[in-house]
């Protein structure tokens, strides 16, 4: 597990305020060799830190670690993850859900603000955002991918049932790919109102 130390806050430029709050947390004596990425992350979101807790992935970005949930993962605040983020359940909270890499939930995802992944964002079920849905590659729901704001993918989206973002806001797949590319493609069973970037195919049978 990759560990960050106060140096290495100091050499990023942390905040004040979160450099202090780290110290205050992760005391020298406790932790002299540094305290694990994903630990401190869990800490901002207990914290209701979300800013910091985003800041650090922007700052130390994603590694390949994994966080395995069987059953649902629920949290009443936000959820951050280092690397993936894999659960047979659903993946539910109140705020954020950010992963460096993948989000893959056995059911649905839903967040009452945003969901953002480094790479591919995967639900056996529906996905929901109050806010954004943002993926560094593809999107892709057994049901419904609904976002009271925007959704943008590096790659495709593919939903069972329909895409929908906000009012006035657009959708956009491939942002991430080569204008000729099959991977930019849009499927959902009717073409998603606010379809902004991307090639819509149509519903997709288990036939075809």
């Amino acid at each position: 597990m990759f560990k960050i130390t106060r140096e290495m806050l100091k050499a990023k430029g942390a905040c004040a305020i979160g450099y202090r709050e780290f110290c205050d947390a992760f005391t020298k004596a406790e932790y002299p060799y540094g305290v694990e990425y994903q630990e401190i992350l869990d800490k901002c979101a207990e914290n209701d830190r979300d800013s910091h807790a985003r800041w650090l992935l922007s700052a130390f970005g994603k590694i390949t670690d994994v966080k395995e949930i069987d059953g649902d993962y629920i949290s009443e605040k936000s959820i951050f993850v280092c690397g993936s983020l894999r659960a047979t359940g659903k993946i539910s909270c109140k705020r954020y859900v950010e992963a460096g890499w993948g989000i893959e939930a056995g059911r649905g995802i839903e967040a009452g603000e945003g969901i953002k992944a480094g790479r591919g964002i995967e639900a056996g079920w529906g996905i929901e955002a109050g806010w954004g849905i943002e993926a560094g590659w593809g999107i892709k729901a057994g049901r419904g991918i609904e976002a009271g704001e925007g959704i943008k993918a590096g790659e495709g989206i593919e939903a069972g049932w329909g895409i929908e973002a906000g009012e006035d806001f657009g959708i956009y797949a491939g942002l991430r790919c080569r204008v000729n590319s099959n991977s930019r493609i849009v499927v959902a069973k009717e073409k998603p109102k606010n379809l902004m970037c991307g090639v819509f195919v149509g519903f997709k049978n288990d036939s075809e």
